[in-house]
């Protein structure tokens, strides 16, 4: 085998290259899960099968305030759009963690929820090792909430729009508020 010597210069070069093309490569997996390409840009892949109820991963990252997920909005709307729903008043920013990559199912396989002062994800049905684990964002939109986005999830049953938890079908919001996958702060906003 022969190695290539590359100059100083040429391999920084490189390394910046590399850098601004794979943003978010701060924490990229843990024994379980993985970010990997997805069919919808990067998501969370499991490593090893889930059953329901196991817990997939915590999300990590920082509480902010809704003024502040306003702010991002203005300065980078991708940050903005991340952030989830933590309790009444706040939002969890997992910027380069894990769960930045939670990508939104109309069909999923897991559940965000808060226990004790962190969030969550949950297997709801199995998943199996190598299969995106997903989650319905609608169950982290408040009623009091402005935010929905075109959904592009690709399953048989999509939706077609995300939208606040108060505007799911009347089956399945019974199915997910008797499978405890909508956390009660968001079951009581307005």
């Amino acid at each position: 085998m022969s190695l290539v010597r590359i100059q100083p210069r040429a391999f920084l070069i490189c390394l910046i290259r590399v850098a601004r093309l794979l943003p978010h490569m701060t924490v990229r997996k843990t024994p379980d899960i993985r970010v990997e390409p997805v069919r919808n840009g990067h998501g969370i892949v499991a490593l090893k099968a889930f059953r329901p109820g196991d817990l997939v991963c915590a999300i990590k990252g920082t509480i902010v305030s809704s003024d502040q997920v306003w702010k991002y909005w203005d300065t980078n709307p991708r940050m903005a759009a991340n952030c989830m729903r933590y309790d009444a008043d706040r939002y969890l920013n997992p910027e380069g963690e894990v769960g930045a990559f939670a990508n939104h199912s109309c069909q999923p396989n897991s559940f965000v929820l808060k226990e004790g002062r962190r969030l969550v994800i949950r297997a709801i049905k199995p998943i199996a090792a190598h299969d995106e684990v997903t989650h319905d964002y609608a169950t982290l939109i408040g009623a009091d909430d402005i935010w929905k986005m075109r959904c592009n999830c690709g399953e048989p049953r999509c939706r077609k729009t995300v939208q606040s938890f108060h505007k799911l079908p009347a089956g399945l919001l019974r199915k997910y508020k008797a499978l405890g996958a909508i956390p009660d702060f968001i079951l009581s906003t307005p």
